[in-house]
């Protein structure tokens, strides 16, 4: 059976970050104990009803993508038993699937966002200037059309409640030097290629994903936080694919359809979700995780 997890609360840890999802806490030996939660956020809001059991498929599944794509790039998971670090007393079933110790690493400071079909901001800039982050794209493209390629598109880190800006290449490389640039668009794209190829497989195309990076003390480049996830990436089911319109999804596309028909400006708080969204929410993204990676967690 799944679990429901608003708010993590550990006594004892230093809670050092508490995101839109996950909360993190400080362990020793440079460690962390990272906690996927059931919050929900749409349009850069943290909602104030969970999705029962999110936290816990948002885990499973960027588990079992950081195994398989390891052979490509290092990420943060350390092979250490949750028994081992939760404070006594918790109980370890709210915990044991939604949770994981990670190395404690330097945040690269953007979004790593590879693009293989023109869909959501992607698309709204092409329209606007034929370009996508400093990437000039043939003309005629519509949406949700396949790229010729996939494309590195970087993106601003936004603060909770704030929006992430796309950025063009040449200003990460401002930001952060063109070594670690150059090494964050080799891994992200060597992701995203090997993981489509993957979805495709089983019937889902994975039109774009969002990775997170970050370097240990000797610069070491790692692959963090969460990897391919309904919550980074837009899945598609490939048989309901059509150029020109945006396809279905298997993430929280019901919650920010709902949304879009309130009475809401887009700012907090937001409103409460009714049930049936927030249940048909909860069976797309168990459909990723079965369909992706054999899991299910009912």
């Amino acid at each position: 059976m799944s679990t429901t997890l608003l708010q993590s609360n550990l006594p004892g840890l230093e809670l050092i970050h508490r995101g839109k999802v996950r909360d993190v806490y400080a362990l020793s030996d440079d460690r962390l104990l990272m906690v996927a939660t059931d919050r929900l956020s749409a349009f850069d809001v943290v909602l104030p009803n969970p999705i029962p059991g999110k936290g816990e498929m948002l885990t499973q599944i960027s588990n079992f993508w950081f195994g398989k794509t390891a052979h490509l790039v290092p990420n943060h998971l350390l092979d250490v038993p949750l028994a081992e670090v939760l404070p006594p007393g918790t109980d370890l079933a709210l915990y044991e699937k939604r949770a994981v110790v990670t190395r404690r690493l330097k945040p690269v400071p953007v979004e790593a966002i590879a693009r293989g079909y023109l869909i959501g901001s992607g698309w709204k800039d092409y329209r606007a200037t034929g370009a996508l982050c400093g990437i000039t794209l043939p003309a005629g493209l519509q949406q949700a059309q396949q790229l010729p390629e996939p494309i590195f598109t970087p993106s601003t880190k936004a603060a909770v409640g704030d929006h992430d800006q796309n950025v063009s290449y040449a200003v990460m490389v401002d930001a952060v030097g063109a070594d670690l640039a150059g090494q964050v668009r080799e891994a992200t794209l060597a992701i995203y290629q090997w993981a489509a190829a993957y979805a495709a497989e089983r019937g889902i195309i994975i039109a774009d994903t969002k990775l997170e990076f970050g370097t240990d003390a000797s610069g070491k480049l790692y692959v963090m936080d969460e990897m391919l996830t309904p919550d980074s990436s837009r899945f598609w089911p490939a048989d309901e694919y059509r150029v020109g319109i945006s396809p279905p999804s298997y993430d929280k596309q019901f919650v920010r359809d709902w949304l879009e028909t309130q009475d809401w400006n887009k700012t907090a708080p937001g409103p409460v979700i009714p049930d049936e969204v927030i249940a048909r929410t909860a069976a797309k993204y168990g459909e990723a995780l079965h369909k992706l990676a054999g899991i299910r967690l009912d």
